[in-house]
């Protein structure tokens, strides 16, 4: 391709066709067809126009039915269409044309591979080029030409700042510029932080083109325009669009409900982590599923042809010892279609504190899965919260993970055990984890995409390797437009027309051999393309039955299966099938929808399914679990981002106003899990996030109002650091404990200081807090330990109907946008279950009321058929008695039996320091959260498993049930902790409140 000068008219470049050596003659043109079309004809004119029509109808269809006439790239410049007009994942066709840019480096036209080394997106050279510009309604691509389907560069619609705006103050991605050289007709294209220059032949395209881009915005339904909350993403289930969501609580539901989504992947899976661990088993006794290791699994999808993109954070390696160099080393020698990407680059990007903190595992676009879970070391758990594991069973080497005593300073050697089981208790891993299907899923991962090509483009802008990655037609088309059954039909039927025209093309669409270098992201299997109602298109036996039927057709088996990262098709085969009569499609008859709750298990993990479909068969919510039903929802994606972390112009902080806003509209309750607490008044200038004023706000106005109102918060007992709270290491674990102590119940800014001065002791009433713990016997005979159960979770449900899940700690960390990258989900309730509460009747949401009863039958430890006293969540029998008695009764039995943390005893720096010297005789260390037992007697055997127990005021023996215990809210509260340490520390230190 010749290099267009600046003296140069751009569309008088010539771009040599593939068929300059084809004669006119061979290439048959059909012209005594267009003979009807001018040859007078007698009748009325309505039937002339009628004959003229379908002659040139025929006419068309004769003529782009000639391969060496099609092919040309003439002819798609004419008409304007390229290899993904008419591919629907991609949306529909907009605008498509040469244009020339600067930015690209040299293309060499005599080979196949790049002449320039240097990065597609540096300035390598000053010469304008021509490239095929393709619109569609979420993104503007650059390809080499209309065959090619290597991506050059891509801008993605995002929401636009202020500034770019028009005359009429509407919102724009595109302007055109005045050049210098009146020969010169250009326009630039923005979007987040990114501006690309670009020219066309004459002052009227440029005007279709800033014209069509600007119509490509969809104002207010798109993706540059800010929904509910400042979210990015549209709020989703307004229709019938397929939105369903289910819960796992717990690492051995979700990661197993992630392995078996994993090994049916068909096109590609996006991951992005905090941390993970390529070694990490998804399913246990380890023993028995050597095949789960995470990094097995996505070798064996690699190598059948699936892409595999991976993100990482990369860490301060002085502060933690996470070791993503070590990840991405193992994932790279896995496979080629593995692309992994770490990122920041704390010198060159200057950020040195804020971390990506998503934990996100995207399947071909049909199932996301979100929450609060990293595919890492120590997640991995099961309702008991064992805390020994001995011999190694569950837990394999360093998997055996407590980080209040050891980090691993190593992970050469995974299975080598870190911790001495015999002489110490894991830390148990609490965690709630979120899967959606449907358009939020595509949400989710339009988020992902947007932050591989933001990575690509400053990290890795000279690997070939790295490709960037185009949003699909989903990612981009709002799925809620539809107000009436009439225009949800309508919708409906166009996306089903829509997924029958992608069955009858994909057949015969080939990939040009160039995209061995780059692959670009291919179009979704329809097997698992999900439809408006929430059916699946043509599955795996479908097309099995259908290749038995037509033997002819097994090119549409290949294209549906393994999509190769390297393809040599000759492009002589390319039809532009839009414009034709399809004659050798697939039947459209065998084409049939199911019911998504009835997957294919000849292809599936059949004990997994049967149990997920526990929840669509149960006919109660009293069936608790480890696994949620699947449910129809309204739902919107949420996140924290910014210019560092996602290249956006604008800070999006939505989960941070979803949580204000949810919370101030609660009429009941509010239930929280969270990693961290800490959070502002209004007036407080250290603390910026104000999920603490919104729950505050609404206490005040329930006590106005005179109704009963309840906030449970559960977090975990202690920080999740190494060392004990004395310790001259120990500084991030005493920082939180100050901040988190300052939010509740410490100084005039904490919420019980200020209920106190309002309402006494009645504050416990309205908002209280826990922890939980579990215990275990060190081997045979040895002895009884016990161990906090780390609250992961990042979770909220208000009034049994809507429920936050996502990634994001309740602190400005990860609330304000500007700082750590997150992403969330909002999930409200459309299916509704005859409930209770504060003693009426309430309709409860399927989804929240069932994964609130299943949290709480684990942390109370009820039976079966007991599960029905905790339906009203405010009323006192529950709240009162048996929520705060459960609580009040574990936390003393572990106080008497395991000398664990008092509540009411340490009200000084010096008793403090006396008790720590009591337990370091007595125990052996310090590390008070440990609490290894002294010979008791208050201890019984039951099946094998020991039973703490102790006695009630009343002298009656009583035994610890469940995990629930009391949040020590007097331990050092009337100490300040801030003598331990700097205050500067909550900021920067980056191993802080991850």
């Amino acid at each position: 391709m010749p290099v267009v000068h600046e003296d140069e008219e751009a569309d008088d470049v010539h771009v040599p066709s593939q068929q300059d050596d084809h004669s006119v003659k061979n290439r048959n043109v059909p012209s005594s067809a267009v003979l009807p079309v001018i040859r007078p004809a007698l009748g009325r004119q309505q039937s002339i126009s009628d004959r003229a029509k379908i002659a040139m109808q025929q006419y068309l269809n004769h003529f782009f039915g000639n391969l060496d006439i099609v092919n040309l790239r003439e002819v798609c410049k004419f008409l304007e269409v390229s290899l993904l007009s008419f591919l629907p994942e991609y949306g529909p066709k907009l605008k498509e044309d040469y244009v020339t840019v600067r930015h690209l480096p040299k293309i060499d036209t005599n080979s196949k591979e790049r002449c320039c080394s240097s990065s597609c997106f540096s300035f390598c050279n000053s010469s304008w080029q021509k490239v095929w510009a393709v619109l569609k309604p979420g993104f503007l691509a650059l390809f080499q030409d209309p065959f090619d389907p290597k991506l050059l560069d891509i801008v993605i619609f995002d929401v636009s700042p202020d500034m770019h705006r028009n005359e009429e103050g509407q919102i724009t991605l595109a302007k055109e510029i005045k050049e210098s050289n009146p020969l010169h007709f250009g326009f630039e294209v923005s979007s987040g932080a990114r501006t690309i220059k670009l020219r066309t032949g004459s002052s009227a395209k440029v005007k279709d083109w800033v014209t069509a881009i600007n119509a490509a915005r969809r104002l207010p339904e798109g993706w540059c325009h800010p929904h509910r909350f400042g979210s990015f993403a549209p709020p989703r289930g307004l229709t019938e669009d397929g939105s369903i969501v289910q819960w796992f609580i717990d690492g051995q539901a979700a990661f197993n409900a992630i392995a078996s989504s994993i090994e049916q992947a068909k096109s590609e899976i996006f991951i992005t982590d905090w941390w993970l661990c390529p070694e990490l088993y998804l399913r246990r006794p380890f023993h028995y599923h050597g095949t789960s290791r995470l990094d097995i699994l996505l070798e064996s999808k690699a190598k059948q042809g699936v892409q595999i993109y991976i993100l990482l954070y990369k860490e301060v390696s002085l502060a933690l010892k996470i070791n993503s160099m070590y990840s991405k080393r193992r994932l790279l020698n896995i496979h080629e279609n593995v692309k992994v990407l770490r990122y920041p680059d704390h010198f060159s990007t200057g950020i040195y504190l804020w971390s990506h903190h998503e934990k996100i595992v995207i399947v071909d676009n049909q199932i996301c899965y979100i929450g609060g879970l990293d595919l890492c070391f120590g997640r991995y758990d099961t309702p008991e919260h064992k805390v020994v594991d001995s011999p190694s069973s569950i837990w394999p080497g360093k998997d055996y993970y407590n980080p209040r005593e050891s980090e691993p300073n190593s992970w050469e050697d995974t299975m080598k055990d870190e911790l001495d089981r015999t002489k110490y208790p894991r830390m148990p891993w609490h965690d709630v984890q979120c899967a959606l299907y449907g358009p939020a899923c595509r949400d989710v991962a339009r988020h992902f995409v947007q932050r591989w090509n933001y990575a690509k483009r400053n990290k890795a802008p000279n690997e070939q390797a790295i490709p960037l990655l185009m949003p699909h037609h989903h990612m981009v088309i709002p799925h809620y437009m539809g107000k009436s059954k009439e225009t949800t039909g309508e919708i409906e039927s166009k996306q089903t027309r829509d997924q029958d025209i992608k069955i009858r093309r994909l057949s015969s669409l080939p990939t040009a051999s160039s995209c061995q270098d780059i692959p670009l992201l291919l179009p979704q299997d329809p097997d698992h393309q999900a439809l408006p109602n929430g059916d699946l298109g043509l599955n795996d036996l479908d097309i099995n039955h259908y290749l038995l039927d037509h033997p002819n057709k097994t090119d549409l088996k290949q294209s549906l299966s393994n999509r190769k990262a390297k393809q040599d098709l000759s492009l002589q085969d390319l039809q532009l099938k839009g414009f034709v009569d399809n004659l050798g499609s697939p039947d459209i008859s065998l084409v049939t929808h199911h019911d998504t709750s009835k997957p294919n298990v000849h292809h599936m993990d059949k004990e997994w399914w049967e149990t997920q479909e526990r929840g669509s068969q149960v006919s109660s919510v009293l069936d608790v679990g480890e696994v949620g039903p699947r449910t129809t929802c309204r739902c919107q994606v949420i996140r924290s981002v910014g210019p560092w972390s996602a290249g956006t112009t604008q800070i999006e902080g939505s989960i941070h106003n979803a949580y204000f806003s949810l919370i101030e509209k609660a009429e009941h309750f509010v239930y929280i899990e969270n990693q961290f607490f800490i959070s502002g008044l209004s007036g407080d200038d250290t603390i910026k996030n104000r999920v603490l004023e919104a729950l505050y706000r609404r206490i005040l106005r329930a006590e106005k109002e005179k109704k009963c109102f309840r906030v449970i918060i559960v977090i975990p007992l202690l920080p999740g650091f190494q060392g004990g709270i004395d310790d001259g290491g120990a500084a991030s674990v005493r920082a939180i404990m100050h901040w988190q102590y300052r939010t509740i119940c410490r100084g005039p800014n904490s919420i019980l200081k200020n209920l106190y001065d309002l309402v006494g002791s009645k504050a416990h009433d309205y908002i209280s807090f826990y922890g939980l713990r579990a215990h275990g016997r060190l081997g045979d005979g040895g002895p009884l330990v016990t161990n906090q159960i780390y609250v992961h979770s990042k979770l909220m449900i208000i009034d049994d109907r809507m429920t936050l899940i996502g990634s994001a700690n309740i602190n400005d960390r990860s609330l304000l946008g500007s700082r750590d990258s997150e992403i969330g989900m909002i999930i409200e309730d459309k299916e509704v279950v005859s409930s209770t509460m504060d003693g009426r009747h309430w309709e409860a949401g399927k989804f929240s009321l069932s994964l609130r009863l299943s949290l709480w039958a684990e942390h109370l430890g009820l039976r079966a058929g007991e599960v029905s006293q905790i339906m009203d969540p405010v009323a006192d029998l529950t709240y009162k008695n048996i929520w705060m008695a459960t609580a009040k009764a574990n936390t003393a039995i572990y106080q008497d039996v395991f000398l664990c943390v008092p509540n009411d005893h340490i009200h000084s720096r010096s008793q403090f320091r006396q008790t720590l010297t009591l337990w370091k005789e007595k125990i052996g260390h310090t590390t008070i959260d440990l609490g290894v037992a002294l010979e008791k007697t208050e201890i019984l055997e039951e099946d094998g498993e020991p039973v703490v127990v102790g006695t009630d005021p009343m002298g009656r023996l009583q035994a610890v049930r469940g995990n629930l215990v009391s949040f020590p809210l007097e331990f050092l509260c009337q100490e300040d902790l801030r003598p331990f340490f700097s205050e500067s520390e909550y900021y920067t230190s980056p191993q802080v409140f991850h």
